[in-house]
């Protein structure tokens, strides 16, 4: 039965990695897109001591802009680094080999398909590329296994070369942009794992107009500002609130303990019934596990879009709505916290995501729109 299975798979793939290899022949002059591969906790594809040697180890490591991280996609089906190829070490098709980097030969171990599904798929062994033992260690070894569809094999890569110049994740907001954004950010608060968080809800910063895109992206990010301090807490600051967070009357409970579900992440996710209703919607058991929310950058910044996205909160609307709709950058306050601080109940907080907001639109070059306030 699983040679059935895999045999399609196997075709498909093969013929996807031709395709691309015969556009990318007829266009040799198209430059090559280049970037970061980020995975598990939004830490990055990172060749060991940044060192070219053909064997050298490629391992997860946290994301630090070296040379050593910036992987191109050429468009000929193979991952480049440090002038080298990503390559299954002995060329072996087995769950478990070691990837490595060696001297680019055009080979099938060093033939990669990247996946609208974020997979990195090697045709020629039909295996993902993975993070041996699901950890994210700084020098976990990274490795080819079955694909799963596990967040081990989950990657956000350079899409393949053809066009140059713009910015390889897609989002509306550069990386240059957001650094610019959050110049004092807690490291765990990552670029790559807020961009790996985008494929759980692709509408978010990617409906209508130009302007409206970089319009709700910037009114997200300003929100997150206020309730993190300008991407700094990663965790709720007042712990004498954290046992405070447990409905008794949910018919689940609180299987993690009372004092769990305090606030986490960029939107400062609080209560059992809140874990429980974005783990349910992410596919992350998060009712038992809420610690993945301050351990894991794209789990946090999953969250923080499935509130956005889903969400209603006092308001009437959710902000994703509220600034696609253009009902303007206040009902977002209102959505978010609109019991505590709209109609006059706390004008300096209200403000506050004002000012940040007005501060992000003008980094993205475009108004912000009518209606700031709530």
């Amino acid at each position: 039965m699983s040679s059935t299975l895999h045999r399609p798979r196997l075709v498909v793939l093969a013929v996807l990695t031709a395709v691309l290899a015969a556009l990318f022949t007829a266009a040799p002059s198209a430059q090559a897109a280049q970037g970061t591969i980020s995975g598990l906790a939004g830490k990055c594809v990172d060749v060991a001591g940044a060192n070219s040697a053909n064997g050298t180890a490629v391992q997860l490591y946290d994301c630090n802009g070296t040379g050593a991280q910036v992987w191109s996609n050429p468009g000929d089906g193979t991952l480049r680094a440090l002038g080298k190829c990503l390559d299954i070490a002995e060329r072996s098709t087995a769950d478990g080999a070691a990837v490595q980097l060696w001297d680019c030969a055009g080979s099938p171990n060093q033939q990669w398909v990247v996946s609208g599904a974020r997979d990195i798929v090697n045709p020629a062994a039909d295996k993902c590329l993975d993070v041996r033992g699901n950890s994210s260690a700084n020098g976990s070894r990274l490795q080819i296994w079955t694909c799963t569809g596990a967040a081990n094999q989950k990657w956000n890569a350079p899409a393949s070369g053809g066009g140059g110049g713009g910015n390889p994740s897609g989002f509306v907001v550069s990386e240059a942009q957001f650094n610019q954004m959050f110049p004092n950010r807690n490291a765990f608060y990552t670029y790559s794992g807020l961009t790996a968080a985008l494929s759980a809800y692709p509408g978010f910063a990617n409906t209508g107009s130009d302007t409206v895109k970089k319009q709700e992206a910037a009114a997200f990010l300003a929100n997150v500002n206020h309730e993190t301090g300008g991407l700094v807490h990663v965790v709720e600051q007042n712990t004498a609130n954290y046992p405070n967070y447990c409905d008794r009357n949910q018919p689940y409970g609180c299987p993690a303990g009372q004092s769990a579900y305090y606030g986490r992440g960029p939107i400062q996710l609080s209560w059992n019934f809140n874990y429980k209703a974005a783990g349910d919607a992410l596919g992350i058991d998060l009712l038992n596990n809420p610690w993945r929310v301050q351990n894991e950058s794209d789990v946090a910044w999953k969250t923080g879009l499935w509130y956005w996205n889903t969400q209603n909160g006092p308001g009437t609307m959710t902000p994703h709505n509220a600034m696609v709709n253009q009902a303007g950058f206040g009902q977002t306050i209102r959505s978010i916290n609109g019991s505590l601080e709209c109609d006059g109940k706390n004008p300096a907080q209200v403000q506050s995501r004002i000012d940040a907001y007005q501060r992000f639109t003008s980094v993205l070059g475009v108004s912000p729109g009518a209606n700031l306030s709530c």
